[in-house]
């Protein structure tokens, strides 16, 4: 069932409950565990292998994540600029790829009517911190697929 309350800038960051609050604490534990098991208990090989497997499936978890969000944010990029191709006034059109992707990330979230003047405000005046850009927009496009 979807989620009825509006997104907005407070809460449109995404959590994972299984993600965030079980997965990574478990494995944490796991590798808190795997330390003191080889570092201040019995050094073998056993538990350095334990130790070994615990650090790779935490950093494969942690790399699983930040390469499915760099695919997003890559998507996002291509499609805000096609967004703003279609949208900008022709004298911005021109500098499209002016914009960093962490400025689209941003202004994705801006309705398409504010997008021209948001678009303008931060290149003119060189914003470049997603939620300082977030923060200007005062009707919020919601973005309800992010990872």
């Amino acid at each position: 069932m979807a989620d009825k309350t509006p997104q907005t800038y407070a809460n449109h960051a995404k959590m994972v409950p299984l993600f965030h609050y079980l997965t990574l604490p478990v494995l944490l534990i796991n590798l808190i565990w795997s330390s003191y098991q080889v570092f201040a208990q019995s050094f073998s090989a056993t538990s350095l292998i334990a130790f070994s497997v615990a650090v790779s499936i935490l950093l494969t978890a942690f790399f699983a994540r930040v390469f499915a969000l760099k695919v997003q944010d890559r998507v996002i990029r291509l499609e805000e600029q096609l967004r703003l191709q279609a949208l900008l006034p022709d004298d911005l059109k021109g500098r499209i790829h002016d914009y960093t992707t962490e400025q689209l990330i941003a202004l994705r979230f801006a309705s398409d009517a504010e997008l021209a003047v948001l678009a303008r405000k931060v290149l003119d005046d060189g914003l470049a911190d997603r939620n300082s850009i977030k923060e200007l927009i005062e009707v919020w496009k919601p973005d309800n697929q992010r990872v």
